[in-house]
């Protein structure tokens, strides 16, 4: 997909996202200050450890090298590009992992709680629960990042449910060796967000809040922020 999209660097930026309090970091990136010293430890912990490969994901999917080893948070900044959803994500068909961030902690917030409503509205009986999502800081840099933020927010990239033209825009910036998109955010208008195709140039990623999301009858009716977690 040819969009001549401008390039653009962008200097230190916080923003967040939302990490579901189910799933535990993976300690073991803590551990390590570079990529030699995690395979050896890996391959260590991996023979008393059998669920191991399973917490810390598909390493096949990124290049060790591209980790940012020792970061604050390393564990948030990796494990999006080792727990690749195979039903992808709007810059992604499933073959990739992305780092998605938001402007602010409303943008992220809004931006989960989409998703998580139409994961919801497919589970059957659903009569009440209560999740719980961890909110994160990040601060990262970039000097390649495509600037989608130059189209109108009606492009077909910012299709609210289709991801096809999305999807064929990230294969061709990731290809070309771009840092990631900036773009509009679908879901709270006006607000930016960033899809990271690497997590090389993260900084940190520190937790910010909690937040819980009340469902009842299988869709979301309220969200709160959690004190004392």
């Amino acid at each position: 997909m040819e969009l001549n999209l401008p390039v653009i660097t962008v200097p230190k930026t916080k923003g967040f996202r939302l990490v579901n309090s189910k799933l535990p970091p993976i300690d073991i990136f803590n551990d390590v200050a570079d990529p030699d010293e995690f395979q050896d430890l890996f391959d260590l912990q991996a023979m008393t450890n059998p669920r191991l490969k399973q917490e810390v994901g598909d390493l096949n999917y990124i290049d060790l090298e591209e980790i940012p080893w020792g970061i604050p948070g390393c564990p948030y900044a990796a494990s999006p590009f080792t727990h690749v959803s195979p039903d992808g994500s709007r810059f992604s068909n499933g073959e990739y992992g992305m780092l998605y961030i938001g402007d602010t902690m409303e943008t992220a917030l809004a931006e989960v709680e989409y998703h998580q409503g139409r994961y919801l509205a497919n589970i059957e009986d659903l009569k009440f629960d209560r999740m719980i999502f961890r909110g994160l800081a990040c601060t990262f840099t970039g000097g390649v990042i495509h600037d989608a933020t130059a189209l109108a927010a009606t492009h077909g990239i910012y299709q609210p449910d289709d991801y096809s033209a999305s999807r064929v825009l990230g294969a061709h910036l990731r290809a070309g060796d771009s840092e990631g998109i900036q773009y509009w955010s679908v879901r709270n208008s006006g607000a930016t967000c960033w899809g990271l195709f690497t997590p090389r140039h993260v900084h940190s990623v520190v937790q910010a809040a909690h937040f819980e999301f009340i469902v009842c009858g299988g869709e979301i009716v309220d969200r709160n922020k959690v004190l004392g977690i």
